[in-house]
C-alpha cells in the first residue's frame, strides 16, 4: 500500500476498528511492516483525527491484553497438531 502517510493512517485504522485487527493482521493485509503500521495509527493518527485515534487505541489496548492468551493458544495448537 503506497501512498501519502496521511491516507494510509486513516485506512489502516478504519480497518483495524472495523475488524478488531492487530498491527500484525493489518501488516499483512496492506503489505507493509508492523513498523510502518504501529507509526501511522499512533502518531500520524492523533493529529489528523483524534476521535478515530481513540478508537483504535481502544482496539490496540484490548489487543494487548490478550495477546498473551492467542500466543498460549497458538503454542497449545502447535502441540497438540505436532502429537497427532
Amino acid at each position: 500500500m503506497k501512498g501519502q502517510p496521511e491516507d494510509r493512517a486513516i485506512t489502516l485504522a478504519h480497518y483495524i476498528v472495523e475488524k478488531g485487527a492487530t498491527v500484525r493482521a493489518a501488516a499483512k493485509k496492506f503489505g507493509i511492516s508492523k513498523s510502518t503500521v504501529h507509526k501511522d495509527v499512533t502518531a500520524r493518527l492523533e493529529r489528523l483525527d483524534p476521535a478515530l485515534f481513540g478508537e483504535v487505541r481502544r482496539v490496540l489496548n484490548t489487543n494487548r491484553d490478550e495477546r498473551h492468551i492467542r500466543g498460549g493458544a497458538a503454542t497449545r495448537e502447535k502441540y497438540l497438531g505436532r502429537q497427532a
